[in-house]
């Protein structure tokens, strides 16, 4: 991050709705391409449940869906410079509503708080006229939130969330140490590796895919940690590196490894949920800044 955030003035009313539904559309969007993209090692897709057995891509839909008013609520939030506390009870509101829709399974309690507070920095950059450039997106992260994000208090009552139960086992940091450091997994790992492979010609599903095996082999995935310990963090971390090594997505026969990686992580009950979380985040961005969506070779 460069330069600080300095707000200038607020766009005109009529534009603020338009700004949020672009946002939010977005958003439910770079979800539901990382939900599509296979194979993904452990992770829900259209083609099989992976590791889990309680959910399918069935599951995820019907979430997606449950999901869409959070979006545009949060990211008009952004717009008005709301204080964290009212992006913390949207939030806690949609996974309420997730919850119901999925009946009681987590399919993006991650999501929506990794995607929403961005959400919300794009919506307080578009609103003040700024670039939705990588710095300013962390600036306004940093800047407008982290001091209520490291004052965050979880009510007793509620469920621990597997990041947080990892950050006190393994000092992993999960999703609210990379929003307090303005989400560095995103910017600094999972964008450049996007990036680098559109630039080499890859189409969209080469792409994600690459960015995602450059986080898996680069992030502490809390849910890897939750489901296999540490030795199960380091065979995935090891595995992805091993892929990337190869030449990724840019060798023949990449898909045979990435799927022979996700037969066996499937098998062994591994799921990087996290990483999933990061990589919908980057395509966001992605396509925030670019307006890109999908592309495909002809």
């Amino acid at each position: 991050m460069n330069q600080p955030f300095r707000k200038t003035a607020a766009v005109a009313e009529p534009d603020v709705l338009r700004g949020a539904q672009r946002i939010a559309r977005l958003a439910v969007r770079s979800l539901y391409h990382e939900l599509a993209l296979y194979p993904k090692p452990g992770l829900v897709s259209l083609r099989d449940n992976g590791a889990h057995r309680d959910m399918n891509a069935a599951t995820f839909v019907r979430s997606l869906f449950s999901l869409r008013g959070y979006f545009l609520a949060i990211a008009a939030a952004g717009m008005r410079d709301a204080e964290f506390n009212e992006l913390q009870q949207l939030g806690l509101a949609a996974e309420t509503r997730m919850l119901l829709a999925t009946r009681g399974i987590n399919t993006h309690r991650g999501a929506i708080f990794t995607l929403g507070m961005l959400a919300a920095a794009a919506g307080c950059a578009t609103a003040h006229k700024q670039e939705l450039s990588d710095d300013n997106l962390q600036a306004m992260v940093v800047s407008n939130w982290s001091r209520d994000l490291r004052a965050i208090v979880v009510a007793s009552s509620a469920t621990p969330s597997h990041g947080q139960l990892m950050a006190a086992r393994h000092g992993a940091t999960g999703a609210r140490g990379e929003a307090l450091l303005g989400f560095p997994s995103v910017f600094g790992i999972a964008l450049p590796g996007l990036r680098s492979a559109i630039a080499r010609g890859a189409d969209t599903g080469e792409a994600m895919l690459h960015a995602f095996f450059v986080l898996l082999a680069a992030t502490p995935d809390t849910n890897v940690l939750f489901r296999g310990g540490a030795k199960g963090l380091q065979f995935i971390q090891a595995k992805a590196g091993e892929f990337l090594e190869r030449g990724s997505v840019f060798e023949a026969g990449w898909q045979q490894r990435a799927e022979s990686l996700h037969r066996q992580c499937s098998e062994i009950n591994l799921s990087p949920g996290g990483c999933a979380d990061l990589l919908a985040a980057a395509w966001f961005v992605h396509q925030l800044q670019t307006g890109q969506l999908l592309r495909t070779r002809s």
